[in-house]
C-alpha cells in the first residue's frame, strides 16, 4: 500500500480569486506586505497496491479524470509507503 500526497496548484497565468480575498482580508487586519497569495489544494489517500508502478497509473488518473482541472492547474505527487 501506498500513501499518496498531492499537490494541485492554479497556473500562474490564471487569476487566484480565493487568494485575491484571502489578501483583501489580510490588508483589513492591517497586514500591509501581504502581496500574491495563491491558494492551492492539498490532498492525501491510499492506493491499496503493492505495486508502485500501478500505484503512480492510477494517482494519474485520479488528478487527471478528478481533482485536478486541466485547463487551470497543475498537480504534482509523491508516493511513500506503508
Amino acid at each position: 500500500m501506498f500513501k499518496a500526497k498531492v499537490l494541485i496548484k492554479r497556473r500562474k497565468t490564471i487569476l487566484d480569486p480565493q487568494g485575491k480575498a484571502v489578501e483583501i482580508g489580510a490588508k483589513h487586519l492591517g497586514l500591509r506586505n501581504i502581496k500574491n497569495t495563491r491558494i492551492d489544494k492539498y490532498i492525501e489517500f491510499n492506493v491499496h497496491t503493492d505495486n508502485k508502478k500501478a500505484a503512480e497509473d492510477e494517482v494519474n488518473d485520479y488528478c487527471k479524470k478528478l481533482l485536478a482541472n486541466p485547463i487551470m492547474e497543475d498537480y504534482e505527487f509523491t508516493l511513500e509507503e506503508v
